[in-house]
């Protein structure tokens, strides 16, 4: 199984061929940045290949576990999205908090130790 720092790695080096509007922080358990929804299903894209699918998608009520997974970072809520990768030392979270303007998308990733 891939190790989950590179994966952290992988995801940031993808996210910085894509459009970015901000970037808010970058470190090596934590990275939050802001994009575009006109490249929202590039996004996805990325996000499903190296996460799988969506753990929860925008629109479902997110499940209790979920929620306590992303408590401190925010939390997750029905109108954003989240992936999940479990590894033995950490899981990996994603999540889209899509803007009230509908041109940006706030995108929040973390290394969760176990």
């Amino acid at each position: 199984m891939e190790r989950a720092d590179k994966i952290l790695e992988e995801i940031v080096e993808r996210c910085g061929r894509m459009g970015v509007y901000e970037r808010r922080s970058v470190s090596d358990k934590y990275c939050e940045l802001v994009f575009y929804n006109k490249e929202i299903d590039e996004w996805k894209k990325t996000f499903t290949d190296i996460l799988g699918p969506a753990a929860k998608p925008a629109g479902a009520k997110p499940a209790r576990e979920d929620i306590r997974l992303t408590k401190d970072h925010g939390g997750v809520h029905d109108d954003q999205t989240l992936f999940k990768k479990e590894h033995d030392e950490v899981t990996v979270i994603a999540m889209f908090w899509p803007w009230q303007d509908h041109a940006h998308t706030t995108l929040k990733i973390a290394l969760l130790k176990k």
